[in-house]
């Protein structure tokens, strides 16, 4: 081989795969390949009947699943139009639907006055609960002070005590300031909340801080970026927590059941607990009281649904 020239291999020295030279074993060929890809086992269901199933059988179970929460409802309404020989029947449909039943819960009890109890309750531990939470929210998202993060997981870590622990401090307190049996005592313990500053907090994070930023080449001061800038855009979640809130305090039953002596003041859940003590065998009227204070609570629930799917998905977006 002279120098520049392309070097040249011998067919020994590069033999073809599958020659019948006998340097090459048979280990060092590789396998044949199959032609065909081995056939798909058969499917147990047609495949019209998997078509349909992949079109309608999460409609189909969520249809199951909708009607089975909504039976106690069913039983509690029908229950509500019986006699009281019929509450114990097997039968959940009444003989002839007793329509007066719902009129005679306002004979036994001071119906109106309950309800107007807890829903100024709830009203002003929403109002005052979305406030203060709100405000705090806009502190420990928008705002950098020294131990900020800090401060944020010791009041979250406060979501750990369970209420029945602090119910005895709130209860001292309450005395302290004179507002045992009135509606106050039921607000003012209830007005500040780790889980609302957290939500809000979590929704504001998503908030694009250049608004601050221009918001303050305007001019503007932290309590109108907080009021007219901020608030705004955080509408979604702040209905997700009055909704929360609400539904949570309108039906709230141990403290007002510690707090509360005088009947007048009697929210809800405790003046419907008159048809359990007072009047024997008043199920029916019970199942009517009950009725007439959960179907608020579902209108408005349906009524803003859509905030509430909305401001959920928006708060859990950046931690």
């Amino acid at each position: 081989m002279t120098q520049g020239s392309t070097p040249e291999f011998s067919d020994r020295a590069r033999p073809a795969v599958g020659s019948s030279d006998p340097t090459i074993t048979p280990a060092d060929q590789p396998p044949d390949l199959p032609n065909e890809l081995p056939p798909k086992p058969p499917s147990l269901l047609p495949t019209w009947m998997r078509r349909l199933f992949a079109a309608y059988g999460l409609h189909a179970l969520l249809i199951a699943l909708a009607f089975t929460m909504t039976l106690p409802f069913v039983w509690m309404v029908l229950t509500s139009l019986k006699t009281p020989g019929e509450v114990v029947d097997p039968n959940w449909l009444p003989e002839q639907a007793q329509w007066h039943n719902y009129a005679q819960v306002f004979e036994e009890v001071p119906f109106l006055r309950y309800f107007i109890n807890s829903l100024f309750v709830a009203a002003w531990v929403t109002f005052l609960q979305v406030l203060t939470s709100a405000m705090a929210a806009f502190s420990f998202s928008r705002l950098k002070w020294p131990g900020r993060d800090r401060v944020f997981l010791l009041y979250l870590a406060t979501m750990m005590v369970p209420g029945l622990v602090m119910m005895i401090p709130n209860y001292e307190i309450m005395i302290r300031l004179g507002l045992v049996d009135t509606l106050p005592g039921l607000i003012i313990p209830a007005a500040f909340s780790a889980f609302g500053t957290f939500l809000l907090r979590q929704f504001m994070l998503t908030i694009p801080t250049s608004l601050d930023e221009a918001a303050e080449i305007d001019g503007a001061s932290k309590w109108r970026l907080f009021w007219d800038v901020i608030l705004p855009l955080a509408r979604p979640g702040l209905i997700t927590l009055s909704i929360f809130t609400f539904m949570g305090n309108f039906h709230s039953f141990f403290w007002p059941l510690v707090m509360l002596r005088s009947q007048h003041r009697y929210t809800l859940p405790i003046g419907l607990l008159y048809f359990e003590t007072s009047v024997a065998q008043a199920d029916h009227l019970l199942m009517a009281a009950v009725t007439m204070s959960v179907v608020p609570l579902i209108i408005i629930f349906i009524l803003l649904q859509r905030y509430l799917v909305k401001g959920i998905q928006l708060g859990a977006v950046k931690g």
